[in-house]
Order: C-alpha cells, then sequence, then structure tokens
C-alpha cells in the first residue's frame, strides 16, 4: 500500500486489526520514562527556554541505546528498546540514565521525578507545528491540555499482548486486566499532589488533568469480546488533532473524525501516512502498538521507575501472578460501572483517595504479594527484590502511595498546621469532580465507539 495515495475504510481497518495486537508468547518488554527537568541548586526557579534548548542538545550527542525525547514542556523522556527480560530493560536504561545524570550534572541541571510539575505554570519550550495544533485542539476543553502536554511526566510500561487464544496470558484478558489494574497502579504510584506549590486534593493530579481531555481521544475504547473492533472503531470515530501541511499551522477542522475525512475526501484525500500519524496522536489509558502501553502509572522519584516496570512486568508475564491479579481487580469492574476509564468512579477514587481507598488498598496488597512471588520466576536480581519488598512496607502494607510524602510535608508547612488536608484543596477537587460528571453527561455521545457505523 502506497503511503500518499487515498485510503478507504476497509483498507484502515484490516491495516488495524493486523497490527494492534500482534499475539504469541509473552517475551518483549519496555519502559518509557519521563522526568521534569530543572535547576539542580533551585528546582523552584523556572529555566529558560534556552538553557533547555542548550541542554537538549548536548544530551543527543550521548551514546545511549534507548531513545531519547523531549515533551513539549521540556520533560526528557528515555523509551527503551524491547528487551528479552525485565533483568536486561533494567540493565540498559539504569546506564542510559546515568549517562543523561552525568551530563546534565555537568551544566548545573537535574531530573525530579513528578507525575505534575508542583512548581510551575505551563511553560511550553519547544515550538513545531504538531505541538501548536495540539495546544489549539486542547484549548478546547479548557487549561488542562496545556497542563498535559507541559507540567505532566510518567512511567509508561509496555508489554507483549498475549497469545491469541484465551486464559491468564491471552490478550483479551491482559487488556482487561490492564483496565481494572490501571486503577490499581494509577493508586500505589500517584506521585503528583500539588500544583504550582498547593496541595490539588488529588494523590494523581497528573491522572485528574488527564481525565478533563477530549474523552473522544483520551478514554478507554468501548468495552466488549473484541479488543480489535473496539479499537478499529475508537481510532476511526476520533476526532483528527492535526493536518500535517508545509505550512506553518496544522490545525483541522473541528469535529473531523478519520473516518469522516476518509468518506469525504476534504479538506484534502487521506492517506495511509496521516492515519499513522493520527493514531499518535490518541492517549487512551493503554494503547495497543502491536503491544501494549499502559500509561496510567506517575513518574517516580530516583530511580523509583523500577518498581512499577518489575511489578507490572510480573502481574501480566507470569501465568500464575496473572491469574492471582485478575482475581484481585475482577471485583473492581463493579466500583467502575460503565464509563470507560479514566472517567468512571474506580479511576477517579484511584486519582483523588489512592490507597487511602480499601478497596484499591485490598487490590493492592494481593496484587503486590503475588508480584513478589513471581519476580524470581521472571529472573529479577536482589536489588529489584529488595526494591520492591521497600516499597510494599513503606507504602502499600500502610495505605500509602508517594503523594502521602510529599502532602506530609506540604500540610507541615504553617499555613496548613492546623488543618491535615487542605479545605481549599479539598473544595477544588469537589468541583472538579461535579464537573466532570456534568460534562460525561454531556459529551457521552461523543464516546469513542458508541456510534461507528
Amino acid at each position: 500500500m502506497s503511503a500518499d495515495r487515498a485510503v478507504t475504510e476497509q483498507e484502515l481497518a484490516a491495516r488495524l486489526h493486523g497490527i494492534c495486537f500482534k499475539t504469541g508468547p509473552p517475551r518483549r518488554i519496555g519502559v518509557e520514562i519521563e522526568y521534569l527537568v530543572h535547576d539542580a541548586r533551585n528546582p523552584r526557579c523556572p529555566l529558560p527556554r534556552e538553557r533547555v534548548r542548550s541542554a537538549m542538545t548536548a544530551l543527543h550527542a550521548l551514546p545511549l541505546h534507548s531513545a531519547l525525547t523531549f515533551e513539549p514542556g521540556g520533560q526528557l523522556e528515555l523509551s527503551s528498546l524491547p528487551a528479552a527480560s525485565l533483568t536486561e530493560c533494567i540493565a540498559t536504561v539504569s546506564a542510559d540514565l546515568a549517562l543523561v545524570r552525568t551530563a546534565l550534572r555537568a551544566m548545573g541541571l537535574s531530573l525530579a521525578g513528578h507525575g505534575h510539575n508542583p512548581w510551575h505554570p505551563p511553560h511550553r519550550i519547544l515550538d513545531e507545528p504538531r505541538y501548536d495544533a495540539m495546544e489549539a485542539y486542547f484549548d478546547r476543553w479548557g487549561q488542562a491540555g496545556r497542563s498535559m502536554m507541559c507540567n505532566t511526566a510518567s512511567v509508561q510500561v509496555c508489554l507483549d499482548a498475549g497469545y491469541e487464544e484465551p486464559g491468564p496470558l491471552g490478550h483479551g484478558r491482559r487488556w482487561r486486566l490492564a483496565h481494572l489494574l490501571g486503577a490499581v497502579l494509577t493508586a500505589a504510584f500517584a506521585n503528583s499532589p500539588t500544583s504550582e506549590g498547593c496541595p490539588t486534593g488529588y494523590r494523581s493530579t497528573r491522572q485528574a488533568v488527564w481525565s478533563q481531555l477530549d474523552p473522544a481521544r483520551t478514554l478507554a475504547p468501548a468495552d466488549g469480546p473484541d479488543p480489535r473492533a473496539a479499537w478499529t472503531a475508537y481510532v476511526l470515530d476520533a476526532p483528527v488533532m492535526c493536518l500535517r501541511s508545509p505550512e506553518r499551522s496544522w490545525d483541522a477542522p473541528e469535529d473531523l473524525t478519520f473516518r469522516d475525512w476518509v468518506r469525504t475526501g476534504t479538506p484534502r484525500v487521506a492517506t495511509q501516512e496521516d492515519f499513522d500519524y493520527h493514531v499518535t496522536t490518541l492517549f487512551p489509558p493503554v494503547r495497543p502498538r502491536g503491544h501494549l502501553e499502559l500509561r496510567m502509572i506517575d513518574a517516580q522519584p530516583g530511580d523509583g521507575w523500577i518498581v512499577p516496570l518489575a511489578v507490572t512486568a510480573a502481574l501480566f508475564d507470569d501465568p500464575e501472578a496473572a491469574e492471582t491479579a485478575y482475581r484481585a481487580v475482577k471485583p473492581l469492574a463493579e466500583t467502575a460501572g460503565e464509563r470507560p476509564a479514566p472517567r468512571n468512579p474506580l479511576w477517579r477514587r484511584a486519582a483523588r483517595h489512592a490507597l487511602t481507598d480499601p478497596e484499591l488498598a485490598a487490590a493492592a496488597t494481593a496484587c503486590f504479594a503475588a508480584a513478589r512471588e513471581a519476580l524470581p520466576r521472571l529472573g529479577a536480581g536482589p536489588d529489584v527484590l529488595a526494591a520492591v519488598e521497600e516499597f510494599t512496607e513503606r507504602y502499600v502494607a500502610h495505605g500509602r502511595c508517594p503523594a502521602d510524602d510529599l502532602l506530609d510535608a506540604a500540610y507541615a508547612a504553617p499555613e496548613y498546621a492546623a488543618d491535615t488536608e487542605s479545605a481549599a484543596a479539598r473544595r477544588a477537587a469537589d468541583a472538579q469532580e461535579a464537573a466532570l460528571a456534568a460534562e460525561y453527561a454531556r459529551t457521552v455521545e461523543r464516546i469513542p465507539g458508541k456510534d461507528s457505523q
């Protein structure tokens, strides 16, 4: 198929069916880790754009095995190559991260692992047509889009889709597991409770931000027995964010879905290359890209990314742990209800309350125990086991998450000394919950896959 000729719906659907879930034995694993870049001596001081761009240029010269990219606000991202084992993945990314940290240190810069920038309002560093169009598109839903683009950072775990047939490692089961376990991972690793120096009322402000964006490209696809069909409908029915052009502006007509673009051939004919690019502008919590990309985990401090990577890999790729995890999270479906993640009650409770929620805490306890038992079977070394055990004891066993440490420090400040949780933060979170519920009711007809014919 030529990349620059007009394509049909049938061709696009067939392509998605062929590439979105590449089934087979789970053998490969990958991770994408993001950090905020800040001044090593004063992280609260915003970095000049020129200083960040100079650092970008220097870092691109490093001999890294992982792909090095930057998000619109200057967040640094390392994306591993697919690794044959958890141990290989951790070793490769750790070596690359050490090189990056050394180079940044020489420039007076450092990395901070926060799911959402705790200090600064959104400030875009990268001026590219894609990001101009993305900003204009998300501005239709308020300021959350700019916050997502410039102020958020995550740990994304990439796993094989699984076997074609049913069972603990079957792709259908893994797809279902990802959308229930995803709420548990959001809660356990929540690490973004503040914005511009103030508590927001959420333990994962990053996840709260994602829940405010365009539902047609950030919700999970419609639930159903066939993940391929659901994903195909989702992609075709999602609005087009960017129309790539030799011109500076890539803005797309409002409410133009890719399905409409293909059917009408306006504002120009849609090509395979346009379609492949369109897929990169969709941001559900779990994205099928041949493999499964789990996108719900907040960035972690230091080398804390190793724990969510190890725990998630164990719960998906070890058959016994996968079965235990599925049994632990299956009851959460009742709490989630019919709304897609991340706007359903389960995911919103995960973002706001994390493991202080008893149901999520119980599921996390069972899942972390299963992961710890499974990790030696995946070849995890003593350092990885020790990191998982330390995290479990420090947080999961006590119904806490990394955000709780940050909140303890914030509420110890004089302005919060008389209140264990800021009343202003609670009111803000309550108002946002009400607004999300109302907005969901207004836009329910736009949920991807609801009307794909």
